[in-house]
């Protein structure tokens, strides 16, 4: 217990402390803490929720299905340019936010290199940078890295003799990934 207090205060100190002054200061305002329930009863604050909430669902799925994929078939097999194709994968880590949002701008907002190429074929512009087709590429893009290392990471202490022992059982290759690799690699798509 005494290994934990300094994290426990470190903890306190910058969380939770900042979280109740927040919480205090947004019940302080005209309407007061019916502030809160706002989110609830106005259409504008509830639309907004839903739609977090649905771009946060599918990112992390999107995620969760490109990096594990990914990840278990770049660990397991090695092949020239495997490094230089991780660290092409895993290159928006030295990026913040910021500029992956004007990344996806530049590919599709009003002047990006996707609408000038689909107004080229089609004669239409597509423009998503400003939708939450937009918000959601660009969170794929910033999060996929760091699940892929992560997977990686879970890949590499799966024990191939248990697949070897499903498949000598007679699974096929999907049950073998849904009895074996993915609930081997579970801890790591919760972290």
């Amino acid at each position: 217990i005494l290994l934990l207090l300094p994290a426990g205060i470190f903890f306190a100190a910058f969380f939770l402390l900042p979280m109740v002054q927040l919480f205090f200061i947004g019940g302080s305002g005209n309407t007061g803490w019916a502030a809160y329930a706002a989110i609830l009863t106005n259409a504008n604050y509830f639309s907004s929720l839903v739609a977090t909430l649905g771009v946060a669902a599918a990112t992390t799925v999107a995620t969760l299905l490109i990096s594990g994929i990914s990840g278990v078939f770049l660990q397991r097999h090695k092949f020239p340019g495997n490094a230089a194709l991780v660290a092409m994968l895993t290159f928006p880590l030295a990026f913040p936010g910021v500029v992956i949002g004007f990344m996806i701008i530049m590919l599709a907002g009003r002047q990006g290199l996707i609408g000038q190429i689909s107004e080229a074929i089609t004669g239409d512009k597509v423009v998503f940078a400003y939708s939450m087709a937009g918000l959601f590429l660009g969170y794929v893009y910033f999060s996929v890295p760091r699940t892929i290392l992560t997977v990686m990471a879970a890949a590499e202490k799966l024990d191939p003799k248990l697949e070897e022992a499903a498949r000598s059982l007679g699974a096929s290759p999907w049950r073998v990934v849904l009895d074996v690799i993915i609930p081997g690699l579970k801890p790591a798509f919760i972290s």
